[in-house]
C-alpha cells in the first residue's frame, strides 16, 4: 500500500491553498520528523520532514499529490493554575515544565507533583482538559530541549 507522503510544512498563516483534511495531535505527537499519521477522516499518510520539527496548530503537511492536511491540538489533561502568575510562572519555568501563558492564567501538563508545589504557593489549580501549547524555546527553537547549567 502506498501512503500519500508529507516533505514539506507550512505554517500558519502561510498556506497556498485550503486543507482538504485534518490530523489531530497531542503535545508529545507534534514533535516529529517522520511517522505514519492517520487524519480525523481515516486516511493514513506518512511524514518524512527533512528535520524534526514543533509542529503547531493551523500548521498543514503538504502531501506529495498537493493536498494540505491542517494540524490540530488534540485535548489533554492539564491543569489551569491561576494566582500571582509572575511569580508561578518563574517557578514552573525554573524545573524545566513547558508552559502556555496566557493573560490570565498559566496551563500546564497535568502533573500531581507540580499541582501540589503550586497549591503550596498560594496558586488556584484546576484540572481540565484541553488543547495544550505551550511557549516556545528562547532562541527560536519552538520547544526547550534541555540544557547545561
Amino acid at each position: 500500500m502506498n501512503l500519500p507522503v508529507a516533505h514539506s510544512l507550512h505554517r500558519a498563516g502561510y498556506w497556498p491553498r485550503l486543507a482538504t483534511a485534518r490530523v489531530v495531535l497531542g503535545y508529545e505527537d507534534r514533535f516529529l520528523r517522520r511517522k505514519r499519521l492517520t487524519t480525523a477522516g481515516g486516511e493514513a499518510f506518512l511524514v518524512d520532514l527533512p528535520e524534526t520539527s514543533n509542529l503547531l496548530a493551523g500548521d498543514a503537511f503538504e502531501l506529495s499529490d498537493g493536498r494540505l492536511v491542517e494540524i490540530a491540538a488534540a485535548t489533554e489533561p492539564v491543569l489551569v493554575v491561576k494566582g500571582d502568575l509572575v511569580r508561578l510562572a518563574w517557578h514552573v519555568g525554573n524545573r524545566h515544565t513547558p508552559c502556555q501563558i496566557e493573560g490570565d492564567r498559566l496551563v500546564i501538563r497535568a502533573d500531581h507533583v507540580l499541582a501540589e508545589m503550586l497549591r503550596g504557593l498560594g496558586a488556584s489549580v484546576t484540572e481540565a482538559q484541553e488543547p495544550f501549547t505551550p511557549e516556545g524555546g528562547a532562541y527560536g527553537m519552538g520547544r526547550t530541549m534541555g540544557h547545561a547549567h
